[in-house]
């Protein structure tokens, strides 16, 4: 195969030097379009035989019979047939057109018709070569079925793949829509630092750069929390950041180590509040209220179920876990086969035995609500319940798909926070908080009551084109290197 594809680009550059020979630029500045494909193909009555029209595209087929040639073009996802006759565009031209590779970009100009099979076609009176390409693509059926390929050469895999292309118009609807709601309700976006001095808002561990001016180190943000709340404490009552964050961990099917998130913060709101929102945004994600995921229906219709962290792991698994000590915890891990290796606190593996026992059969949306404090750190403690903070995590198809608080505003109570998670970064928890002084400081002038939430947008539209890896919804995700 790799022998017939050095054939083929050879022929390809062949062809170049003797489109440059016949004093052709392969290689244009412009061209003038006046409509699309698709628009053509979507209004086919105003175009046939009436007005010139003017489209480009990619040429994925070509057919040639003397002194006539077939193609068929392609823009993004709109595919059309073009007719071009010697006659009509010039033996100098069609001399051009000859030499034609499938994946050169052309341009034509000309009247569209029906043909006998009432295939609509663009009658060329005018070609034009925009650019040459030189690589010749995979064979539709057999030539770029290796996932690693298509996530590494993702132009190609646009090229070839429709549905892979229509995931990512799928995504920047998601978002849209996402920020219309959140406009909607009188929230400001706004951008806060990627590279900030001190890193917070999320358990996970930074990556670190450093500012040769400043001599200074920095870290890429694993979460934008801190300064949104910053904004809060300034008076901005509801804002929101689409963010990418960067957390140096592992890679798999739900995780990379660039993604995207979007938080938003709302003043004098608690968590209830935030709940409906989330709800809200997936009543309009969802509008026909159910979607399939995997082969499983899930049912997006208000109000989404919820239930206890602690309850829920009983329930389960008949351990009452609440007020346990590290190693009774550490006993019931191991009695039900849960690898806690590298779990060092308390909160981590409780963390953990519920992903392992919980998490994965919430298959329809579901708030899970009441964490412990010690994986909690940002969030108010329960106005009713002791032990447990006022936080939920929507959970949909066994994932976490976001995570939210009524937010801590005690500015005693979060140096505190931040003082135990100095000892558990003591104790080996490389994912632990940094102490924030300036976070303490500025919600020291007085932070209102206010509802926050993290949305993770690369999961959801997972779930939302029914795709099983983050690595499908990103387009350029992160690789190991190739051999």
């Amino acid at each position: 195969m790799s022998e017939d594809r050095n054939v083929l680009e050879k022929q390809m550059i062949e062809n170049l030097k003797k489109m440059r020979e016949l004093g052709e630029n392969p290689y244009k500045y412009r061209y003038d379009i006046t409509h699309s494909i698709k628009e053509i193909l979507e209004r086919p009555d105003d175009f046939i035989e009436k007005e010139v029209v003017s489209v480009a595209g990619r040429v994925i087929s070509k057919r040639r019979h003397g002194k006539i040639m077939f193609l068929d073009i392609k823009d993004e996802m709109s595919k059309m047939q073009v007719y071009l006759r010697k006659d009509d565009i010039g033996a100098d031209i069609y001399e051009i057109a000859k030499l034609m590779d499938i994946g050169d970009i052309i341009g034509v100009k000309g009247q569209i018709f029906k043909t006998k099979t009432e295939e609509l076609t663009v009658k060329s009176d005018e070609f034009t070569l925009l650019s040459k390409s030189l690589k010749p693509l995979p064979e539709k059926f057999h030539g770029l079925q290796d996932k690693e390929i298509r996530y590494r050469k993702r132009y190609i895999d646009l090229i070839m793949n429709d549905d892979v292309k229509a995931v990512f118009f799928k995504r920047s609807e998601i978002i849209e829509t996402i920020r219309k709601i959140l406009k909607g309700y009188n929230f400001l976006e706004v951008e806060t630092p990627v590279l900030q001095p001190v890193y917070g808002g999320a358990f996970a561990e930074p990556f670190t750069t450093h500012h040769n001016a400043q001599d200074m180190k920095l870290y890429l943000r694993i979460a934008n929390e801190l300064y949104l709340k910053r904004l809060i404490v300034g008076g901005i009552n509801r804002v929101f950041e689409f963010a990418k964050d960067f957390r140096n961990e592992g890679m798999d099917k739900t995780h990379n180590p660039e993604f995207t998130q979007v938080e938003f913060y709302q003043a004098y709101a608690d968590y209830e509040d935030m709940m409906n929102i989330v709800e809200e945004i997936f009543e309009n994600l969802v509008p026909n209220g159910s979607i399939e995921y995997q082969g499983q229906k899930i049912d997006f219709k208000r109000p989404w179920k919820r239930i206890d962290f602690y309850g829920s792991i009983k329930e389960k698994t008949g351990f009452d876990i609440k007020d346990k000590t590290v190693d009774e915890l550490k006993d019931i891990a191991k009695k039900l086969h849960i690898d806690i290796e590298n779990k060092k606190t308390s909160g981590k593996i409780i963390d953990e035995i519920f992903s392992e026992t919980v998490q994965n059969d919430l298959i329809n949306p579901t708030f899970v609500i009441n964490q412990p404090i010690d994986i909690s750190p940002l969030a108010k403690m329960h106005r009713d319940i002791p032990g447990v903070v006022e936080r939920f995590e929507p959970i949909i198809a066994g994932m976490e798909v976001g995570n939210a608080f009524s937010e801590l505003n005690d500015p005693l109570e979060q140096e505190q926070r931040f003082n135990e998670q100095v000892k558990e970064r003591k104790l080996g928890d490389s994912e632990a908080f940094e102490f924030d002084i300036e976070f303490i400081e500025a919600i020291k002038y007085g932070m209102p009551p206010t509802g926050g939430v993290g949305l993770g947008i690369d999961r959801i539209v997972m779930i939302l084109t029914d795709s099983p890896s983050i690595r499908d919804v990103i387009l350029f995700p992160l690789l190991k290197k190739e051999k």
